[in-house]
This record gives structure tokens, sequence and C-alpha cells, in this order.
């Protein structure tokens, strides 16, 4: 499937801002299931520094510095991307999950690149809540591919999605205690889960296209930034995405834009400002927009 797909991120100061300070990851990833064929920022004021670079695990990072006083910033992402609905190998799903834990003896190749995945990280701790949960999807034996689906469902079902539950800066014990959270928390929940039990996983960072209610029109700009995790298949050096908010496999019409050990890792904008400004409104505007081909003549 194609898209066009558009990324806004306005911010309004109540006083000038004498610098701005700032990365952003949203550049979609080109992967064997997804080609990026365009993709460009524009950056209101406009930088006097700015620069492209890949990140420690292979994402598109983007430094920017706004000199120039403002009170408005604007950062504007538009990209045309295709994607198509992941594979994966049948053996490799079913080995036993035991073996997906890199910390733990084993020889697969790609073992060392997955190591750090099944370590703690800064908003995914071990906590024995997390582990306890995890360990009844994880029963002996049971192949990877099956647990961590089983993982998947037992969050969607138990968990509430709710917006109001969470901040940003909510911990795993949070929403699990609160059993509640947005799609952040679910995919951090998951990872603690897993992680806590040796198993190798990834955040992801991107967009879910979404299809209006029938009858409705499309509402453009009313999609947004969504988040999921991949989970490692050692037979196949593969990672299997699931999405505990959705409760599915990711498949085309999910867009990878980033990923690492945690949120943390793969904020779409963040950054620095030097003013006295006290307060800022932060809006938010994603619009994911299928491309239709052309009927054949």
């Amino acid at each position: 499937m194609k898209y066009r797909l558009t990324h806004r991120t306005e911010y309004v100061y109540d006083k000038p801002v004498r610098n701005s300070l700032g990365t952003h990851h949203l550049r979609p990833r080109d992967l064997p299931w997804q080609h990026l064929s365009s993709h460009e920022v524009a950056i209101d004021p406009v930088p006097t520094d700015h620069a492209r670079d890949t990140d420690y695990f292979g994402n598109a990072v983007t430094y920017f510095h706004v000199t120039e006083p403002h009170e408005h910033l604007v950062i504007s992402a538009t990209s045309d991307v295709t994607v198509e609905a992941p594979q994966y190998d049948d053996a490799a799903l079913a080995v036993p999950w035991e073996q997906a834990r890199p910390l733990e003896e084993g020889a697969w190749p790609a073992q060392w690149a997955a190591t750090e995945f099944a370590l703690e990280s800064p908003r995914v701790a071990h906590i024995p809540d997390a582990a306890a949960y995890g360990a009844v999807s994880l029963t002996p034996g049971r192949p990877i591919g099956e647990a961590a689906t089983d993982l998947m469902h037992r969050i969607h079902r138990d968990f509430d999605y709710d917006t109001k539950a969470t901040t940003v800066t909510s911990t795993v014990a949070d929403a699990m205690r609160k059993r509640a959270g947005v799609c952040q928390d679910f995919a951090h929940v998951a990872l603690a889960c897993l992680r806590s039990h040796g198993v190798a996983a990834r955040y992801v960072s991107g967009y879910l296209a979404t299809q209006p209610p029938p009858g409705k029109p499309r509402v453009v700009g009313a999609d947004a930034s969504h988040a999921w995790l991949a989970v490692w298949l050692p037979a196949s050096d593969q990672w299997l995405h699931i999405d505990p908010t959705n409760d599915t496999w990711a498949d085309e019409r999910y867009i990878t834009v980033a990923w690492g050990r945690d949120y943390g890792d793969v904020s779409p904008v963040r950054g620095i400002i030097w003013s006295k400004a006290k307060k800022s409104t932060l809006r938010v505007s994603v619009d994911v927009a299928p491309v239709l081909e052309p009927e054949p003549a």
C-alpha cells in the first residue's frame, strides 16, 4: 500500500525564544517490506545549523539549531512510502522462547546485536509485576511466536486505552498499577514482560493508517504517531512486530520510522530552548493518506 505521510509539529511560546536546539526522527526507514520514495522536512524559522545523520540504531536522525528569535516554531515532514505486510519464517516462529534470550548460552549468528534489547532501559524497568505477568505467556518450551502473540492478546484484553491515565513520563509500574495507558505504555509494558525473562525485544515508533467509520469522510490530520514492539526471532534474525494496542501483528497499515530500546531513543521531536517564556503550547497533526493507484485502461 502506498501512503502520503505528513507530520506537523508546532510550538507556540508566550515570549521570544533566542535559541532552539533539537533533533527529530521523522524519516521512515527503508526495510525489506517498506520503501521510502521521497521525504522532506521544512522548519520555520529556518535553522542556521542543520545536519542529517544515522543514529546508533540505524535510524535517520536530524539535528537543527534555530537562532532567529521566535515565538512560533513549526516542523513539517512529508514522506511517500510503500508498505507490505512483513513475512516471517514459520520455523523461526516455532523456536522455543527460551532460545530468544541472547544473554543466555547460544550460538545464533546475530545474537550479539540482540543483546542490548534484553537489558533494562531508562523507560523499561524489569519490575516484579511485569515479570509475573509475562510468565503467564512464557510457559516452558512454548514457541516464541505463540508466546509473544499470547502476551499481546492479554495486554489488549486486560489494559484499557485511556489517554488520561498516563503521561509521557509515566513508568511501566504506573501502567501496570492502573491497567491503563496509551500505545507507548502498552509497548513498554510488553517489553518489560519479555525482557524481564531475558527475551530480546525492541520499541518501534511510526504510524498506523486508520480508516474512517463507514459513511464518514477521512478527517485530514486526525491520525497520530503510534508505537508497538518487535520480538527477536533468533533462527531467522527477524523481528516479529506486534501491536498490543490493536491486538494484531503489524501489517501493510504500519509505517515504521525508528526503533530503539524505548520511547526515549526515538521520540519524533525533542530539544531544548533558551528563553524567558513561562508557557508553551504543543500541537501535533498527523495524516496518513492512502495513495490510490489509477485504474488500468
